[in-house]
């Protein structure tokens, strides 16, 4: 009944946790929830104001598919200003979220057996996007010894006749982790060498921590050869997940080709929706710099706690809002007897003995990890850190 393409495509492996966590609540049970992929953080107030004003306004109707004119030129200042790269309003397409711009740019440049690399641990959806397309996703193994970071000799052995192009992330989900200029350089050279595209998802390039100095990749978009997608948006940054307000950045004919795409799917995102985007890429950035703020005290606060759990391996995220400590160690017996034998299972356990929910690091493509978010309130991540130490504490490993 289904067609071909579903056989290549999973499940979230978080679907278990979720029913588990769904179960528990309804017995009444309160789980700390440190699996949210979204700040904890409202809407700023200046963001609603726009979207009201544009709905007592009447701009409720059609737009171009690429999304109106001001907001792409909006979002052209704010890419020069915050990350000194440059895109004309042209070059660039408005879309339901960042994932529907990476999903575009997939459909329209990845034919039937071409390969993309993927440096994992990675979002769980590239390698998804890249199956429905008919694409091979092609893994680069990073672990915690490594910061999460792939070398240059990796990329260079990763590539061959067959691949099309790497899906990179910087700043990292799950890892929070940041590549720093000289890492991109060398990176960029071979990349350049190979002549193959590079798709960069750097949704989480606001937030960053400890005054480092982030560099997009957009930066070197030249000396590729223009063979350079940047996909961001105003999710993380402006606390505008539910928005659904993303974009694509790059070649004039890859855009052209994502609107074809998109203008036979979803059309538009919702008017309402570009004109309070409008407002965050315009409006005083002050909200930003006060929520990364909120954000690495948590980090700063979580990543010391965690170093006092013994058995943990981590690297200390410089970006987005998650630490993914390495687990392994506590692979062993729960008290109830039965056996932790994976991330999955380590994560279930803590739902249901320390009532956190955490990410289990399988659907990462990172089996011995789980992912944290600080996404949450300081007394969440107290309380939920300190169940967690003691759920740890008394399993029974060899």
């Amino acid at each position: 009944m289904l067609s071909e393409r579903m056989t290549r495509v999973t499940e979230s492996a978080t679907m278990k946790i979720a029913a588990e966590t769904i179960r528990l609540k309804s017995e009444g049970i309160d789980i700390i929830n440190l699996g949210v992929g979204e700040p904890d953080f409202n809407t700023p107030e200046f963001v609603k104001d726009a979207a009201k004003q544009a709905i007592d306004d009447n701009k409720t109707h059609y737009t171009l598919t690429r999304g109106i004119k001001i907001l792409r030129e909006s979002i052209s200042k704010r890419l020069k200003k915050d990350f000194d790269v440059e895109f004309s309003a042209d070059e660039i397409i408005v879309t339901n979220g960042a994932k529907q711009a990476i999903f575009n740019i997939i459909l329209a440049m990845i034919n039937h057996d071409d390969e993309v690399i993927v440096p994992t641990p990675c979002w769980p959806t590239y390698m998804e996007l890249i199956h429905i397309a008919g694409g091979v996703p092609v893994k680069l193994k990073t672990d915690v010894s490594m910061d999460f970071k792939i070398t240059p000799e990796q990329l260079k052995k990763a590539i061959t006749p067959k691949t099309k192009a790497i899906l990179f992330s910087n700043p990292s989900n799950p890892t929070g982790m940041v590549y720093s200029k000289s890492e991109l350089e060398k990176l960029v050279q071979t990349l350049r060498e190979s002549g193959i595209f590079v798709f960069s998802d750097e949704i989480y390039g606001k937030l960053v921590f400890d005054n480092f100095d982030f560099v997009s990749l957009a930066t070197y978009r030249e000396y590729l050869n223009n063979k350079l997608v940047l996909f961001q948006g105003a999710s993380k940054a402006y606390a505008m997940t539910g928005w659904r307000l993303g974009f694509a950045a790059g070649p004039k004919e890859v855009i052209n080709a994502c609107n074809t795409i998109q203008g036979h799917s979803t059309s538009n995102v919702a008017t309402i929706s570009q004109h309070a985007a409008l407002a965050a890429f315009d409006g005083d950035q002050d909200i930003v710099d006060r929520m990364r703020d909120a954000f690495e005290e948590r980090r700063n606060f979580v990543t010391d706690y965690l170093k006092t759990i013994k058995g943990l391996s981590f690297t200390k995220p410089e970006g987005a809002f998650y630490v993914f400590p390495e687990i392994k160690s506590f692979y062993g017996i729960a008290p109830d007897g039965s056996e932790i034998r994976n991330s999955t299972d380590l994560t279930m356990y803590l739902l249901q003995n320390a009532h956190v929910a955490v990410v289990p690091g399988l659907g990462f493509e990172a089996e011995d990890y789980i992912r944290i978010s600080y996404a949450a309130s300081m007394e969440q991540l107290e309380q939920g850190l300190s169940q967690i130490k003691d759920a740890l504490e008394k399993i029974r490993t060899n």
